[in-house]
């Protein structure tokens, strides 16, 4: 199944509090329960006005698909091609 990362701009999210923080991850949840077992959210990290998330998905559409129906942005959708880690040097 292939690989997303979702640059997400929301500005001030790295100043949210852990509630407002457990309140999106809650609709997020949500929402990817009402789409199915094909769409997985992995993990985000959190900058000062930037969400970078990895899912899994079959295609991009789905993807979009949980954006609209959180009305969280999706700035920028990229396919992972490759895992580079200190591993792949040995």
């Amino acid at each position: 199944m292939p690989k997303y990362v979702i640059e997400r701009e929301i500005p001030g999210l790295g100043n949210l509090s852990d509630a407002e923080v457990k309140a999106i991850a809650r609709k997020s949840n949500e929402i990817l329960t009402s789409l199915g077992p094909e769409i997985q959210w992995l993990h985000s990290y959190v900058t000062g006005d930037k969400m970078y998330c990895v899912y899994i998905a079959p295609d991009e559409a789905l993807i979009r698909e949980h954006a609209k129906r959180g009305q969280f942005p999706a700035n920028r959708i990229s396919a992972v091609r490759r895992l580079v880690d200190p591993m792949t040097a040995v």
